[in-house]
C-alpha cells in the first residue's frame, strides 16, 4: 500500500480545501484552475465570489467602502467557501494577511503559498488595470513593498511552491508533488 501512495499516478484524496495564497501575479488563478482539473475538484476564485456577493467589482468596492470593509466581506466569503466540501480556492493577495482569515484558512484548508520573485510578478501584472493597490503609485515599487510586508506572513502557509516564469502546467505539477508529500506526512483526518 505504501508503494501505491508514493506512485506519482496514484490519485490524491484531499481531506480539506486547497487554498492558494500569494501576491497578485503569483498565478493563483492560472495554477488553481489547472490544479482543480487534475484533482477532480471544483475551482473557486474568492475574488469572483466577493464580486458576486457585493454586486460590484473589487475596484468599485475598494473605492466605495475602503480596504477594511473589503477585508471583512472577503473574510465572510472565504469562511462560507471553507465550509463547503473540498475544492481548490484561489484567494486575493491580501486575504491571508488578515489575521482572522489566515486562522480560518489554517484550520479548514491546506494552504499553498505560490512564491514568486519581483520580476515575475511585475511581468505578469504590468499590463493589467484592475488591481486597486497598483493604482496608488509605481506598480513595481508597490509590489516590492507588498513583498516585504507580506512574504513573512505567506511563509506561514502549509506548503511553499515557487511560481517562476516556467509554464503553469509545470508549477501545477510541483503543487501536486508538494500536496502528495504533505499528505504522506499528515494522513487524512489529522490536523496541522
Amino acid at each position: 500500500m505504501m508503494q501505491l501512495a508514493m506512485d506519482a499516478s496514484f490519485p490524491l484524496s484531499l481531506p480539506r480545501t486547497v487554498a492558494l495564497v500569494g501576491l497578485m501575479g503569483a498565478g493563483k488563478s492560472a495554477i488553481g484552475k489547472r490544479l482543480a482539473v487534475r484533482l477532480g475538484l471544483p475551482f473557486v476564485d474568492a475574488d469572483d465570489e466577493i464580486e458576486r456577493a457585493a454586486g460590484c467589482t473589487i475596484s468599485e468596492f475598494f473605492e466605495k467602502y475602503g480596504e477594511q470593509e473589503f477585508r471583512a466581506g472577503e473574510r465572510r466569503v472565504i469562511a462560507r467557501l471553507l465550509d463547503q466540501p473540498p475544492l481548490v480556492l484561489s484567494t486575493g493577495g491580501g486575504a491571508y494577511i488578515d489575521n482572522e482569515t489566515r486562522a480560518l484558512m489554517r484550520t479548514k484548508a491546506i494552504t499553498v503559498w505560490l512564491r514568486a520573485e519581483l520580476d515575475v510578478l511585475f511581468d505578469r501584472v504590468k499590463k493589467r488595470t484592475h488591481r486597486p493597490l497598483l493604482r496608488q503609485g509605481d506598480p513595481r515599487e508597490i509590489l516590492d513593498r507588498l513583498m516585504q510586508q507580506r512574504y513573512p506572513i505567506y511563509a506561514e502557509a502549509d506548503l511553499i511552491v515557487e511560481s517562476t516564469a516556467q509554464p503553469a502546467d509545470r508549477t501545477t505539477e510541483q503543487v501536486i508533488d508538494a500536496l502528495r508529500a504533505h499528505l504522506q506526512v499528515q494522513p487524512a483526518g489529522t490536523g496541522p
